[in-house]
């Protein structure tokens, strides 16, 4: 049977202790592929695989973990969250095992809320995604909680005090994809971003923010590609690139959160080496892994 994969977001990017006890927890039960820590953003991304009941023993860890060390009334960061653990997406590897990946949310969910005394909504991409529940911050999250708009489907009504609540979801593989500009501010970063997102008419599948990191001096482009399918890397990257030239900006570098999928990088690299018909499939490693 096929590994299900997990990249729980947590809201901690600076204290390389906390990090370590979190990614000490997963690695107990399940096995880390990656970490990606990002101090503008104060929040660390874990990518996992496992069978359902090790991401459930996993992830039930590293929330406690969570729940105990980071306090959201002294974080700050860049990126918009609610939760000491903010997001638990469960993310099937083919579609096929995507009745897996929701049956693994639901247990995760339940088990959350009753080891931590968490809220935990269970988010459904695109209408409901994590954006939906973010909106104003944990404040504005207990307020739709108190006139009744939203309830948790498992756990308290009352977000924690320190560690707020979690989203916890199934979702198709996407990518965490960020590009950083240099001679703009933020309010630019916030324009090329209208630009490239599906809402305002952009890319189909993409969602962005423009973001201020001023530990580096730069601001970022700051995106989810839900479907690399249907919008490829290069274009967005060259699409942004246009729209920074147009502002007197530049693009300075990008950056994967986590892992890819291995078509994303052929599509792009076939685009970039003007390579006829290359594709995935083209590749030696991953013809092999297929057979």
């Amino acid at each position: 049977m096929r590994p299900l994969e997990s990249v729980p977001n947590f809201s901690e990017g600076r204290d390389r202790s906390t990090i370590e006890a979190i990614g000490a927890a997963l690695s107990r039960f399940a096995r880390v592929l990656d970490v990606h820590s990002d101090e503008d953003h104060n929040r660390s991304v874990f990518t996992l695989v496992g069978d359902e009941d090790e991401l459930t023993e996993a992830l039930s860890a590293a929330v406690g973990v969570a729940t105990a060390r980071i306090d959201l009334r002294a974080h700050e960061g860049a990126h918009p969250r609610v939760g000491a653990a903010d997001v638990v997406p469960i993310v099937p590897l083919t579609p096929e095992d995507m009745p897996r990946a929701e049956r693994a949310a639901a247990a995760v969910a339940r088990r959350l809320a009753g080891a931590w005394d968490v809220p935990v909504f269970l988010y459904a991409p695109p209408e409901r995604g994590p954006a939906f529940y973010r909106r104003g911050g944990t404040a504005g999250l207990q307020a739709r909680i108190d006139t009744g708009e939203l309830q948790p489907d498992h756990g308290p009504a009352r977000l924690h005090p320190t560690a707020g609540a979690v989203l916890v979801g199934a979702r198709r593989p996407l990518i965490a994809f960020n590009v950083n500009l240099a001679h703009a501010d933020v309010e630019a970063a916030r324009a090329i971003a209208r630009t490239v997102r599906e809402r305002d008419g952009g890319f189909p599948g993409v969602r962005a923010l423009g973001l201020d990191l001023p530990r580096v001096g730069l601001v970022q482009v700051s995106m989810n590609v839900e479907d690399w399918e249907a919008a490829a890397l290069h274009d967005i990257v060259e699409r942004i690139a246009t729209e920074a030239a147009a502002r007197g900006a530049e693009v300075v570098g990008s950056e994967l959160v986590g892992l890819m999928p291995a078509g994303a990088a052929a599509a792009a690299a076939g685009a970039m080496l003007r390579i006829d018909g290359f594709d995935a499939s083209r590749v030696l490693e991953v013809r092999l892994l297929g057979e």
